[in-house]
């Protein structure tokens, strides 16, 4: 074989492995509705509203303004066991569920006071449920669980660190002793 041909062959070869990678690469391209194998962009929406009526607008942004529904997309599919996955997802339809009961309607077509009933009411329901049993029920477990995750979303972003929370980019010493003033927000780090 002569330098010519080998040449040739390599870029053959070369030319082969990029059309067919191209090729097998675009038989896993996603759904671009889909966020990750659990959850599409309805449901990641859904959870912004779900999470912005936990957290909504005050002086500063709320939870929707944080994408806290994004963030329980990726903790739910990379931290949740499968088990837990199950009662999350399940808990979704079932937000849906209560509202079509208490208001004749889905979660998103109701109003803002409609939504925080709703939460309210859940929220309620799970704490009552919880004491009564040793380990929290599995019937709210997944109110508890949307509930957290939202808490955990919206202060680890930088909304909720820089604007709801006290923050100090590079903090100077240590003071053990700073004054607490009434209504002062807590301190992000």
């Amino acid at each position: 074989m002569n330098r010519r041909e080998a040449i040739e062959r390599v870029a053959i070869l070369t030319g082969a492995a990029v059309i067919g990678g191209e090729f097998f690469i675009s038989g896993c391209k996603r759904n671009p509705k889909q966020v990750n194998s659990l959850f599409d962009e309805d449901q990641v929406a859904f959870l912004n509203e779900v999470g912005d009526t936990i957290l909504p607008d005050t002086k500063t942004p709320g939870a929707k303004a944080a994408n806290v529904g994004g963030f329980m997309a990726i903790m739910v599919q990379d931290c949740y066991s499968p088990e837990d996955q199950k009662i999350f997802m399940k808990g979704l339809t079932t937000v849906d569920d209560e509202a079509n009961k208490k208001f004749g309607k889905k979660f998103l077509d109701l109003d803002s006071k409609q939504r925080l009933d709703l939460l309210t009411a859940l929220d309620k329901e799970q704490k009552a449920e919880s004491k009564q049993l040793p380990k929290p029920g599995k019937q709210f477990q997944y109110y508890a669980m949307l509930k957290q995750m939202t808490l955990l979303g919206y202060f680890t972003s930088q909304i909720g660190c820089t604007q709801a929370l006290r923050y100090i980019e590079v903090p100077g010493h240590f003071d053990g002793n700073l004054p607490y003033k009434k209504g002062d927000k807590a301190w992000a780090i």
